[in-house]
């Protein structure tokens, strides 16, 4: 699969973001990466209500946030989504958060997984599972699976 150019949104800093400084908090980051991450697979076609209906459910297993530069009040963000797979039971997923001036504000890296919830387990193979829900599963950097 050749590299693409990630998803992204534009996401507008509220009030209700802000710290007592007038700083983005790391809670509004977060909010902005799902977001942009649930976006993202509604673009690719997933129902997320199909997938529940069937019995799995994403979750986040470890989240790291890296800062770089201010967000403030007035200002908005681009925020990019980029899937990357590997074999296994996880996968990650990448954000970065970028100023109106170019700048790199932040990243956010989830180790993620896609959970039974009827056994409580992650599936083995999460890739397969999201590249046969997808319309377009090349925007969750996956090839389309032959049925």
């Amino acid at each position: 699969m050749t590299e693409r150019e990630p998803f992204r949104i534009r996401v507008d800093v509220r009030v209700s973001d802000l710290d007592q400084q007038l700083h983005v908090t790391g809670a509004a980051y977060q909010q902005y990466a799902d977001h942009s991450r649930f976006e993202c697979v509604r673009a690719a076609g997933v129902s997320v209500d199909d997938l529940l209906r069937d019995g799995f459910g994403p979750v986040n297993l470890e989240t790291v946030i890296k800062y770089q530069r201010e967000l403030r009040a007035g200002d908005w963000v681009d925020v990019s989504c980029a899937w990357v797979w590997g074999a296994g039971k996880t996968y990650r997923v990448e954000h970065a958060f970028t100023r109106p001036d170019g700048e790199l504000s932040a990243t956010i890296s989830y180790v993620s997984g896609l959970m039974d919830l009827r056994a409580r387990k992650l599936v083995p193979d999460p890739a397969r599972e999201w590249a046969i829900r997808a319309k377009d599963p090349t925007l969750l950097n996956l090839e389309p699976v032959c049925p």
